[in-house]
């Protein structure tokens, strides 16, 4: 109503102004005197703007012809809608003045509006395969998944549109949690448009969730020839993929199949510690120690690990502790100052009751890297050396409040799992675990806890007399025992630091 007003006025306005303008012309005195090829035209100054106004449309009109006549000709020459593109052009500006301005609406967040603007588009257009997928995207901005649903299962008609649509509906799939159904909505995606990166993400994230293994490395070997990973990237992950291929028929009981996944895993990708202490056993359970060994060696190389040595002890199970230390020191020797071959080492001796040797191979870990397994060591040690069971406690206690030390470790979401697996049970990420120190705080299953029943059994059975008549609290070791060094910890130090 106010706007209807307001238009009112403004013709009042406009046509009293012209009348006062004309009537200031008319009054005005003097003339416009034009000269041209012996003849002369006087005018006075309301006819000279009359004429002015004319000659400006004159010259409009002209454009205008000019512009049917090149429309004519293109549709002689074969352009079938050169003519209904002239007449409406007016239409097309309008339809796309009303798109671009959905299309800002949006970005900027306002769904509503972005749907009004698509509406009038269509109106103008006729173009569905624009202004639906506007409209999609704008109802799935404001909540109204029906209606985004709706559109998409029109955009499907399209041949040029049909992969935005079955994009559009895996997603919502996806936040259903219909995963099943979203699977195979990104198969279709992929094969659609299959240089598309992200649908080849969802896809892979959704075939490994599914353990379906040979699908992700079909899907995987799409990603490497369209470009989307690294040679080296795809080397270690369809490693991990084969591996975890290998665990399935494994648990199937198939374990002929299961050696040879792993084997092919390992040559993958040879520093992938799961698939190289994978590949190990299945070497061992053949009767071919040599390879298996230089399996674990090749992938000692790149990281040290204790499955690695889990693995390479495996290879003779029966052995002496010395005939181990034995074997085991070429291993060692390939990153003598590792954290895990100081460990290693100082465990082996522990096991052959050789505990200075172990005190020297663990160094000076308990200062520079004060981890629970590390503690657990000195623990041992102690108890070797005959420390008092104050001291062994000490210790022990020590350990239950030490940081954990390297666990696998989601890099993503950073969430502790006590075994490696391809997908982290957190956020699903793929190939995201790492054999590292987990964040300060992060609790988790103790390293190094298998040595605890035997350190703690042997001071229980030395001591149990003793527990009738001395309370516990008697036993924990006090502050000074607790932040006492290595040497002044031990009753013979001296000796052995010797």
């Amino acid at each position: 109503m106010l706007w209807s007003l307001i238009k009112i006025i403004l013709f009042v306005v406009l046509v009293a102004a012209a009348a006062m303008g004309a009537v200031y012309l008319m009054e005005l005195d003097g003339g416009v005197r034009i000269a041209a090829a012996g003849y002369e035209i006087n005018l006075t100054p309301l006819y000279a703007v009359i004429l002015l106004i004319a000659l400006v449309f004159l010259v409009w009109l002209t454009l205008r012809l000019l512009a049917l006549l090149v429309a004519v000709l293109k549709f002689i020459n074969g352009d079938e809608t050169a003519l209904s593109r002239y007449f409406n052009r007016n239409r097309e500006r309008k339809g796309y003045q009303a798109l671009s301005e959905g299309m800002l609406a949006l970005a900027a967040g306002e769904g509503r509006l972005a749907m009004a603007k698509a509406s009038k588009a269509e109106r103008y257009l006729h173009k569905p395969e624009l202004t639906n997928l506007l409209t999609a995207q704008a109802a799935e901005m404001c909540g109204d998944r029906r209606k985004a649903e709706e559109v998409y299962k029109r955009l499907l008609k399209n041949d040029s549109t049909r992969f935005v649509a079955v994009r559009g509906i895996m997603k919502q799939k996806l936040a259903d949690g219909d995963t099943a159904t979203a699977l195979k909505l990104a198969e279709k995606a992929l094969d659609l448009h299959p240089k598309h990166e992200e649908t080849q993400d969802v896809l892979l994230r959704l075939q490994a969730s599914a353990h379906d293994w040979a699908g992700a490395r079909r899907t995987l070997g799409a990603k490497l020839k369209y470009g989307s990973l690294p040679k080296d990237v795809h080397k270690r992950r369809d490693a991990v993929l084969a591996l975890s291929e290998a665990k399935e028929v494994l648990a199937e009981g198939n374990d002929i199949t299961a050696r040879e996944a792993s084997i092919e895993a390992n040559k993958l990708s040879p520093d992938l510690i799961p698939a190289a202490a994978f590949a190990a056993r299945g070497y061992i359970e053949q009767g071919n120690a040599k390879y298996a060994t230089r399996v674990i060696k090749k992938a000692w190389a790149a990281q040290p690990h204790p499955d690695l040595a889990a693995a390479f002890a495996a290879i003779v199970p029966d052995e002496t502790p010395a005939a181990r230390l034995k074997r085991f020191k070429p291993l060692v020797a390939q990153h003598p100052d590792h954290v895990e071959s100081r460990l290693l080492l100082a465990e082996l001796n522990i096991a052959n009751e050789d505990f200075p040797e172990a005190r020297r191979a663990l160094g000076d870990l308990v200062d520079t890297a004060p981890d629970a397994r590390v503690m657990t060591v000195m623990a041992a040690i102690a108890r070797g050396e005959g420390a008092s069971d104050v001291v062994v406690k000490g210790w022990l206690a020590r350990a239950l409040t030490a940081p954990r030390g390297p666990q696998w470790v989601c890099e993503n979401c950073h969430n502790i799992h006590a075994e490696w697996v391809p997908i982290c049970e957190n956020c699903k990420s793929f190939d995201t675990l790492a054999w590292i120190s987990p964040p300060a705080g992060a609790a988790s299953a103790q390293a190094g806890s298998e040595m605890l029943p035997m350190i703690v059994g042997s001071i229980q059975d030395q001591t149990s007399s003793q527990d009738d008549e001395v309370p516990d609290a008697e036993l924990l070791p006090d502050e000074e025992t607790l932040h006492r060094p290595i040497d002044a910890a031990a009753p013979d130090g001296d000796t052995a630091r010797k």
